[in-house]
């Protein structure tokens, strides 16, 4: 099932990635084998996530997510979904 996420690093700053296995690429972020930002921020901690039917979906939320201001992903993050112009409960089913 592809999953798309946000993980709080160490310094504060959010990263967001997509994967078909949330719980193994939390594990690889959390070892350091997760890439280069997180690697350098851990630890990490997972603050949201959401699946979701298809895999192109998934990365296209992804790919939004991250053209995102700060601002915006906190709104994500503390489900104040009404706040977000475009995300709607309607449109998306979210599961943390």
């Amino acid at each position: 099932m592809p999953f798309v996420y946000i993980l709080r690093c160490a310094d504060g700053s959010f990263y967001t990635g997509s994967t078909l296995d949330l719980e193994r690429r939390l594990a690889q972020h959390e070892f350091g084998e997760g890439g280069d930002y997180t690697w350098r921020r851990r630890p990490v901690q997972l603050v949201w996530s959401s699946h979701f039917d298809r895999v192109d979906e998934a990365f296209a939320w992804e790919r939004r997510i991250h053209g995102w201001s700060r601002a915006k992903k906190l709104l994500l993050i503390e489900e104040r979904y009404s706040e977000l112009p475009g995300w709607s409960r309607r449109q998306r089913r979210t599961d943390r």
